[in-house]
């Protein structure tokens, strides 16, 4: 068995990111050393308290460090419509013993890339603004970035326009700034987390766990899914997130293509889509993995073993 891999979590939680932040805690594949939260799915108060509960409610403990409250260029643009006022719609939250860390999330990421043996892996489910940051303002650094996995993009629809998916939409210049790092890259889109549905099947096995993170996370469900159904029609909500902390905890289970990947800076209609060129019709090197399939049935067991190794 090779060694796990050492992580960072760049999140923005949300409740599909509590799953995202849970199986990476859980999993004996990778080891999470750090969670940096970014405004996106709520301000960035709400994202720092809630990467915090998450921890709390599981038990999980790692430094926790809060990152930028808005995009590089554009003014921050939330989603209290899918995930509630204080961005974890649906259970009485917790107040949170796991604390804030005094270092801001470039600090700490440069920290725990200094501190480790081997590259580090990023895993950002938010926008990319703390990793574009990073990168930009730590070049002596990047070398010791293993790799960057993002939820975000599509190669299809968008989510919050027709043509750009949210965490793309939010803070498109970070996307740019990430993609021409020269770190791998790999983009883990709507056109892929859209099968990782939540169905009544899997949110009951989710919950017959039966310890405190699994009751938790069946609230979280309840919320979820209902705010899916009443916006975009879909009862079985989408859990986006833990897809791309799947690329790195069971790689079978998501399947990428080595290809083109641009996004729109200032489209009228477009800004924040991800140009996916599967085709080389632009005839540019290749720059990103891109996910296009994945096994269900096996993400949902990676997700439920999880849950059951949490407190």
């Amino acid at each position: 068995m090779t060694d796990p891999i050492p992580l960072i979590l760049d999140c923005d939680p949300g409740h599909d990111d509590v799953f995202a932040l849970w199986l990476a805690a859980a999993s004996p594949a990778v080891d999470l050393r750090a969670i940096t939260t970014v405004g996106g799915n709520v301000p960035l108060e709400f994202t720092s308290m809630n990467a915090r509960i998450a921890c709390t409610v599981a038990g999980v403990e790692v430094p926790v460090a809060a990152g930028a409250s808005g995009p590089l260029v554009k003014v921050l643009q939330t989603a209290e419509w899918i995930h509630g006022a204080n961005g974890l719609g649906g259970p009485e939250l917790p107040e949170p013993t796991v604390p804030l860390d005094d270092r801001d999330a470039t600090t700490l990421m440069a920290d725990v890339l200094a501190e480790a043996s081997e590259p580090v892996a990023i895993v950002a489910t938010g926008p990319l603004t703390n990793v574009a940051v990073f990168l930009r303002d730590r070049p002596e650094l990047v070398d010791r970035v293993r790799e960057v996995v993002w939820m975000g993009g599509s190669t299809e629809r968008g989510n919050v326009t027709p043509y750009a998916e949210f965490n793309a939409w939010v803070d498109p210049d970070a996307v740019a700034i990430v993609l021409g790092s020269g770190v791998k890259f790999t983009m883990v889109g709507l056109n892929t987390t859209h099968r990782a549905l939540v169905t009544s099947e899997v949110q009951a096995r989710i919950a017959t766990v039966g310890n405190r993170t699994a009751g938790f996370a069946d609230e979280l469900l309840d919320y979820f899914c209902h705010t899916n159904a009443e916006v975009f029609g879909l009862p079985d909500g989408p859990l986006h997130d833990p897809v791309a902390v799947a690329v790195l905890t069971d790689p079978g289970c998501i399947t990428t293509v080595h290809t083109r990947l641009d996004v729109e800076l200032a489209g009228t209609e477009t800004s924040g889509a991800t140009v996916v060129d599967f085709d080389g019709m632009l005839a540019r090197e290749p720059n990103a993995h891109v996910a296009v399939d994945i096994d269900v049935p096996r993400f949902w067991n990676g997700v439920v073993d999880a849950v059951a190794r949490l407190a």
